[in-house]
């Protein structure tokens, strides 16, 4: 039996067990004998305090320093809230005319449309007109071919003639039969039919006469002119053409244009206004616009008032005449009408920019001399454009806000910016620039609070 020789290391010496390799559950690497390094939580919290840290020196050193004027600004949009004065436009309130205006849907429509149609059958000789002419009454437009009327005519005139040779003769054999009665040379009876045979003859000759007028009357008529003053349409027939007497299409349309009316429609609650003055003589305005109702194509005034009220829609006709001398107005269009009803004098009335709504109904923001802002409830009458009667809330020479109200509350200062006439010094919110001859040339001084917004302190100076 061979003997194993034995070295004992220092771990040995101290009584400590050799490790064993690849014993299950040791926790030594199989390959180098050591054991790995553990990453518990410690480490991620670290992280985060130090994220934390850094963030709050940024907002405590970097950010003041970095965006002075984003504080500022921030500061000034506030409003009445941070101190800042927010910059309005102001109206200020006059007496005005405000015209009572009743508006409606209107059609214009010629006051004569005629068809020309040939009142006698025959050839189309001629078309005398151009499509699209004005033209006068008796003015030419077509020729029929008048030469079977002229036949008819001459055929007629003869049997006339014959006719009245008969009759006369009749005649003198009446008188002449008178004569014989007296002498008794005559039976009474051939006198008396005599007197019968001349009546005859007579209503023969009228007979004859008529037939000579009525082939006269059609030469006339195949010299076709216009009945009216107007403007010609398109050509419905072409020359050469056979036409019939009283045919449905016609030869053209004349359509009068000076003047033209328009036909529209208003509610039957409106007769109240109109009727009276309509009954009165007086003379109502009608203003006309295009479909858009931004342009005003011409001005009339009312004519006729329907006799009634259409059932089915509650609404009435009236009929208003325009001059139409520069044909703004074209048959069948479209237009708004404004019927001018009343016109209140010298009445209060503010700008319709003015009028909010909301909770306490219709108000608007008052500016006062002290440069603050106030709610004024209001009673709102006829509305005239961009301006509105006001029956109560508002009077004379007070300033309501027409821009930037949305910014305001009850008792805001505000900074005017704009007004329809000059502020006067004791009204003005901003105080006016510096007079002092030993300022001038010098940069007049601004509250600190408006030095961000130089547009604004630039039109507060020129007041």
């Amino acid at each position: 039996m061979n003997e194993t020789e034995i070295t004992l290391t220092p771990r040995q010496d101290l009584g400590e067990a050799p490790p064993t390799r690849g014993a299950p559950g040791s926790g030594m690497d199989a390959g180098l004998g050591r054991q790995p390094p553990s990453r518990g939580p410690g480490r991620w919290i670290a992280l985060i305090v130090v994220i934390a840290l850094g963030y709050w020196g940024w907002r405590q050193f970097v950010q003041p320093t970095a965006s002075p004027d984003a504080a500022k600004s921030e500061q000034g949009q506030g409003g009445g809230e941070r101190g800042g004065r927010p910059p309005v436009g102001v109206a200020t309130i006059q007496p005005r005319d405000v015209h009572v205006v009743i508006s409606a849907l209107g059609t214009v429509t010629p006051l004569a449309t005629v068809t020309v149609v040939s009142q006698i059958s025959g050839y189309l000789q001629e078309v005398g007109f151009t499509e699209g002419q004005q033209v006068k009454k008796g003015d030419f437009l077509a020729q029929i071919d008048p030469r079977p009327y002229q036949a008819l005519k001459a055929q007629y005139e003869g049997q006339l003639a014959h006719d009245q040779g008969l009759l006369e003769q009749a005649q003198a054999d009446q008188l002449r039969y008178q004569g014989l009665l007296k002498q008794n040379s005559i039976a009474r009876q051939t006198a008396e039919d005599q007197v019968y045979i001349v009546k005859q003859y007579e209503g023969t000759v009228r007979a004859d006469q008529a037939l000579v007028d009525a082939q006269a009357l059609n030469i006339a008529y195949s010299h076709i002119v216009s009945p009216v003053d107007g403007r010609v349409g398109l050509r419905l027939v072409d020359a050469g053409n056979y036409v019939l007497a009283g045919s449905a299409t016609g030869i053209a349309v004349v359509t009068q244009l000076h003047p033209i009316s328009v036909i529209f429609s208003v509610p039957e609650d409106a007769l109240t206004k109109i009727a009276p003055k309509m009954r009165d003589g007086g003379r109502l305005t009608a203003a006309a616009y295009d479909r858009a109702n931004v342009k005003l194509l011409a001005t009339g005034l009312v004519t006729v008032l329907d006799n009634q009220v259409d059932t089915t829609t509650g609404m009435v006709k009236l009929r208003a005449n325009f001059d139409n001398q520069d044909n703004a107005l074209f048959p069948n269009q479209f237009v708004n009408i404004k019927l001018l009803v009343d016109v209140l004098k010298d009445v209060i009335a503010a700008p319709t920019a003015a009028v909010q709504h909301g909770a306490p109904g219709d108000y608007a923001y008052v500016v006062a001399e002290d440069g603050k802002a106030s709610v004024r409830v209001l009673k709102l009458g006829q509305t005239d454009g961009d301006y509105v009667a006001i029956e109560s809330g508002l009077k004379a020479g007070d300033k309501v806000v027409v821009d930037g109200a949305d910014r305001l509350r009850e008792g805001a200062a505000v900074r005017i910016v704009g007004d329809d006439k000059p502020q006067d010094a004791a009204t003005a919110v901003d105080p006016p620039p510096a007079t002092d001859p030993a300022a001038v040339g010098q940069a007049p001084k601004r509250h600190p609070q408006n030095q961000t917004d130089s547009g604004d302190s630039r039109s507060g100076a020129s007041k």
